[in-house]
């Protein structure tokens, strides 16, 4: 996936952490959509005025131009939200009364559930290379059951397909 939604160096994007990648990704596929959309209207749109034989008419350039400028807007929406949420995300990272963010000790609960996955994830890839005894981890442990709620399951059998 090419990433163009924000423009950034690749140093910048080497300091995301996980949850601001999965932003940021989610933040391109909206825009994407968001442009595919905006194509298959104009698309349809010349194939109707083709049909009525208008096709070269003056209002299909001004109704072309007026969805680009409706896409351009939804996407500058989409831009301005990422750029807030990766900001309130570095706000949110450096966590609360007691102390950084970090799973298990101190579980960030303002994340979305797939943000949660990715940092719960991340936590047992990171603390033994051992995939058993990852899995044996993972499988006692209450807080993530309450902490990922539907996603515990996924989690689960993303991290048995490793043994």
């Amino acid at each position: 996936m090419i990433i163009d939604i924000i423009d950034l160096s690749d140093e910048q994007f080497a300091d995301l952490n996980a949850v601001q990648m999965a932003m940021v990704r989610a933040a391109q596929a909206e825009k994407n959509d968001i442009l595919a959309a905006a194509e298959k209207e104009k698309g349809e749109l010349f194939k109707e005025l083709l049909t009525n034989g208008t096709a070269r008419s003056t209002y299909f350039e001004a109704r072309s131009i007026a969805i680009d400028e409706e896409a351009e807007a939804k996407v500058e929406v989409v831009k301005d939200d990422l750029l807030y949420q990766i900001a309130y995300d570095l706000d949110a990272g450096d966590g609360n009364e007691q102390g950084p963010y970090r799973y298990p000790e101190n579980p960030n609960y303002n994340l979305s559930a797939s943000q949660r996955f990715l940092v719960v994830r991340s936590y047992y890839m990171d603390i033994t290379s051992d995939a058993e005894a990852r899995l044996e981890a993972y499988a006692m442990d209450s807080l993530a059951r309450t902490y990922l709620g539907e996603y515990y399951a996924t989690l689960y059998d993303l991290l048995a397909s490793y043994i």
